[in-house]
């Protein structure tokens, strides 16, 4: 993925003066403040527009979907840096959001880009989801890439997170092509992976969001905008209730050293 030339000295997001904000062409002040939820702010900063009622409840859903899961490596690494630094909050942020990668939080992005190869192979090919998905899934196989968006350690037998997506999202009349995509996708994976493989939350996002017109390319910020709310309750709980040192023990006790070591070292018991 490469970064365009920068040839365009201009940005279309926001501007001011000393008596207006302008946010994607609405007043800040006048317009926005009191008038519109945080999600409508999210839609309007990334979309550029508005969202509709429905397209708000969608981004909404997401949101609350993938916001906590409880010690994920992403909350105890923001719990750890913060009983090692208390002063530095945004730090301990930051870093529960620097392990969002393709294995946890990032897949959302990953599975977008395979739900639109399945959508693009059935609008080229026009011979159905199924053998699209088929298509495409087999190819990743054979490049030796893993099908983001399918299987949880947990969740084995159905994540029920991505049934309420997409549960809300035919209430909501986003049932379209993306999400036909993903559940032709899970329905192929037994006869290619081997084992059945259920769509997971990062599964879902995509293509119910997809679905809405929330752009693709901003996939990978749900949900780190999601959990930056859970780390910061994380946080506030970390200073009055405090487990980071205790992670750390934890994982100290949990891993043993097996490299070399000085003639008669005896290492201290776990």
């Amino acid at each position: 993925m490469k970064i365009g030339k920068q040839d365009a000295p201009f940005q279309s997001i926001c501007t001011s003066n000393p008596e207006t904000i302008v946010v994607r062409g609405h007043d800040l002040v006048g317009e926005l403040m009191g008038g519109v939820s945080f999600t409508d702010h999210i839609w309007l900063l990334v979309a550029g527009t508005m969202p509709t009622d429905a397209q708000r409840a969608m981004l909404d859903a997401t949101l609350v979907a993938i916001s906590e899961h409880g010690l994920v490596p992403s909350v105890q690494a923001a719990r750890m840096t913060l009983a090692a630094a208390p002063e530095a909050l945004q730090g301990a942020v930051a870093a529960g959001l620097l392990g969002c990668g393709s294995v946890i939080l990032g897949a959302a992005e990953a599975a977008g880009l395979l739900l639109q190869a399945v959508v693009e192979e059935n609008d080229t090919a026009e011979a159905g989801f199924e053998a699209a998905a088929s298509s495409v899934v087999a190819r990743y196989r054979e490049q030796g890439r893993a099908i983001p968006g399918f299987g949880h350690p947990l969740h084995k037998g159905h994540d029920p997170r991505a049934e309420k997506l997409i549960s809300v999202a035919g209430r909501l009349g986003f049932s379209g092509d993306y999400t036909k995509a993903a559940q032709a996708v899970e329905r192929c994976l037994p006869g290619i992976v081997g084992k059945p493989l259920v769509m997971n939350v990062s599964g879902a996002i995509p293509c119910t969001l997809l679905d809405a017109g929330f752009p693709l390319k901003a996939l990978k910020g749900v949900p780190l905008i999601a959990r930056t709310a859970s780390l910061v309750a994380h946080l506030l709980e970390e200073q009055t209730r405090s487990i980071g040192f205790i992670l750390s023990h934890g994982a100290a006790k949990a891993i043993s050293y097996d490299g070399p070591a000085p003639a008669g070292f005896v290492a201290n018991e776990n």
